[in-house]
Parts: structure tokens; sequence; C-alpha cells
């Protein structure tokens, strides 16, 4: 198994649980993963990462989150139900989320773990 990942995501999106956090779209960056059987590429079953990257994107920025936990598990499961991945890991940054820290944020694993 081979690894494809995506580094420094950056997209904006309302999330928090706040009233005044769903007021405006918040800065997250991800960072993903992707656990992939490379051994018999072809042409037409690569892991295409600008697609993933544009459906993450798209996906993300156009919905509402009280949670980056749920912005983690919903970007793990439109990975997984839509591309040939065994396993992922998703790392969701909330940039400037408390005063006292410049990021916050959650690491989730699913599918076949990585070593």
């Amino acid at each position: 198994m081979d690894v494809i990942f995506i580094k420094n995501l950056t997209l904006f999106t309302k999330v928090g649980i706040y009233e005044w956090e769903q007021q405006v779209k918040q800065k997250l960056v991800l960072n993903i993963e992707m656990l992939y059987d490379n051994t018999n590429i072809l042409v037409d079953n690569f892991l295409n990462y600008t697609e993933i990257s544009t459906m993450i994107v798209e996906y993300i920025e156009s919905k509402n989150f009280t949670l980056i936990e749920y912005v983690a598990e919903e970007t793990a499961n439109l990975i997984m139900n839509h591309f040939p991945v065994k396993g992922i890991y998703i790392e969701v940054i909330k940039i400037n989320a408390i005063a006292q820290a410049k990021q916050v944020g959650i690491r989730i694993k699913r599918g076949i773990t990585f070593n």
C-alpha cells in the first residue's frame, strides 16, 4: 500500500457552536493521507488528487458545521465513498479559534490503519 497525500488544503466555511461563528466563514486547513493500492495502476484507475481536492472544497464550503469533528468525519466519508482508498487519515485545523493558540484541530483515521 502507498500513501497519497494532500497537505495544507485551505478552505473557508462556517464552523462553530457560537452564533457569531455561523455568521462568517472561517479558515480551515486540511491535511489528508489516503492509503491506496498502487500496484496495478492504470491511466483510468489512478487516484486523482485534483478531483479529490476540488470535491472536498466544494462540499465543505457549501455547508455549515457546528464542530470541526463533523468536517473531518464528512470529509473521510466523502473520499472513501467516491474513491478506491483503503484507509484515510484526516487532520482539520481551525486557525485562531482561541486567543491563546494559533491553531486547534482534530485528527481522525478511518478504514485500514496506517503503520
